[in-house]
């Protein structure tokens, strides 16, 4: 049980409630503060002082005052009217990422709602209920608004929701599951909708795959240095001490680990050779970078993780109307990532390329092909690969940098970060596939020498090998393509000690 406080929520409980289902509650003391905001905000209803949300229209809406008797109405027709969402749904997973963000940020007790409403998100949760929620219309300020609107819906029980697999009418998964539609009341309605958390919640299951994709590279990269006759001069620690930029050193720690004790023959220093190419030998240097930009997200993601992003907020001597929900922050976490994973595929394809180059692959028959000219080898893979960099390179671009103003241009600046999310989704699944081809490369041309690697890269080929065998002749290649890179996907060296604690040293 993951107890949200508004504190102390991490990345890992995103994953493990959005992936793995563990059950969520709100706990105590949040519940104290919920209550304690919740009497602030009924006092201020009752008042005559005009309070943004509470009893005035929103948006360029706001001069407008609302009766009592109108304040209700105005929190179903708020989350109804901002219902505009298109588009293909949003993953599961992505979903109840963000509804558990949501209901997080609502037990900071800044929020001025009643406890039911976060707990009723928990309920969804923990009886797998899931709202449908399309993936298109928000542009990140005020926070994800559509996204987070369709999720309310379902709190209304209105619109649709998945149950136990089954896409059926929100009203009728409640029912099913044994729980009541809410009667929203005032501001509870806007406490649901301002807000970063359809972003965010990509954001940290995308980074958490990130990081793993980047031991993948790490482990794809060092079978390609031994299919390549590399050296490993070029990871001397004391080279990357003198640079000392943390995920550098990191990667030339973990690639040593990797490449420890080979007995691979090399070229290093005959004819031409005197150093290795710059997919070779600058793998600390931008596979570092891309680390040291994940976890710069890593910590963006951190504290937006426990922050207020609602609006207004509602402290003990006033409710304040600001602009917590705008996504800017994240934004620009969310497009650097897609430039650093563009970097982290752009060299493995250089590197899958060189193998299949017979001018550059030190002996290799050309294309890795067993009978070159009859058969075409990996030739065709190496252009998907380029494919997929150039279409990432397109995906790479900000999208925080665009922004169109909206809402009769009281909201003139926006964030776009619903967007740089978005575009980070497919960069992350093409730039896996850009691995797996490397990794099919680099496995087939120490198949074709006959090479035992360390005994750390025979552990992982082993692995691999067993979900995607090696063969022989002209094949076709999409079926092993697709399956390398499920296999990355399912983090399939985890299980392997011997890989696993060269992670684990690499790190320390």
């Amino acid at each position: 049980m993951i107890n949200l406080d508004g504190a102390s929520l991490t990345i890992e409980d995103v994953v493990a409630v959005a992936e793995g289902r563990e059950r969520v509650g709100i706990a105590g003391e949040a519940l104290a503060l919920m209550r304690q905001s919740r009497e602030r905000v009924e006092g201020a209803m009752r008042g005559t002082t005009p309070v943004y949300a509470l009893n005035t229209g929103v948006g360029l809406l706001a001069n407008i005052r609302l009766e009592d008797h109108e304040i209700e109405a105005m929190q179903v027709n708020l989350i109804r009217s901002h219902c505009c969402g298109v588009g293909a749904p949003l993953p599961v997973k992505v979903v109840r990422g963000m509804m558990l963000i949501r209901a997080n940020v609502l037990a900071k007790g800044l929020s001025g709602i009643r406890a039911v409403v976060a707990e009723r998100i928990c309920d969804l949760l923990n009886c797998g209920i899931t709202p449908v929620v399309p993936s298109r219309g928000s542009v990140g300020a005020s926070g994800d608004l559509a996204p987070l609107a369709h999720m309310a819906l379902t709190l209304i029980g209105e619109g649709k929701a998945e149950y136990h697999g089954e896409v059926l009418d929100a009203a009728v998964c409640m029912e099913r599951a044994g729980l009541e539609p809410l009667k929203l009341e005032g501001k509870e309605g806007i406490s649901l909708l301002n807000g970063t958390q359809a972003m965010l919640s990509i954001g940290c299951l995308r980074l958490v795959e990130l990081e793993g994709l980047f031991f993948a590279a790490q482990i794809t990269a060092a079978l390609s240095i031994e299919a390549l006759r590399g050296t490993a001069a070029a990871l001397d620690a004391r080279l990357h001490a003198a640079r000392a930029h943390a995920g550098q050193v990191l990667s030339a720690r973990h690639l040593l680990k990797l490449l420890e004790g080979s007995v691979i023959p090399r070229t290093h220093g005959e004819g031409s050779r005197i150093q290795d190419a710059y997919c070779l030998r600058c793998i600390p240097q931008v596979h570092g970078a891309a680390w040291d930009t994940m976890q710069f997200a890593r910590g963006v993601f951190a504290v937006e993780l426990n922050s207020a992003t609602d609006n207004p907020l509602v402290f003990e001597d006033a409710i304040v109307s600001g602009g917590n929900f705008h996504g800017a922050p994240l934004a620009l976490a969310l497009d650097y990532l897609a430039i650093a994973v563009c970097q982290l595929a752009g060299i493995s394809e250089r590197r899958t390329e060189r193998l299949m180059n017979p001018s550059l692959n030190e002996g290799l028959p050309a294309f890795l092909a067993s009978q070159p000219g009859i058969e075409s080898g990996m030739m065709m893979a190496q252009v998907t690969s380029a494919a997929l960099v150039a279409e990432m390179r397109v995906l790479a671009s900000p999208a925080s940098t665009g922004s169109i103003p909206t809402s009769g241009n009281q909201e003139d600046f926006v964030s776009m970060g619903m967007t740089s999310g978005l575009k980070l989704e497919q960069s992350a699944d093409l730039a896996r596939m850009v691995i797996a081809i490397e990794l099919l490369a680099a496995a087939r041309a120490l198949d074709l020498r006959g090479d035992r690697s360390t005994p750390v890269l025979e552990a992982a080929r082993r692995s691999f090998r067993e979900r995607v065998p090696a063969w022989r002749e002209d094949c076709v290649l999409s079926v092993w393509m697709e399956e390398a890179a499920k296999y990355l996907e399912d983090d399939g060296w985890r299980d392997q000690g011997t890989v696993q604690i060269a992670v684990e040293e690499a790190v320390r």
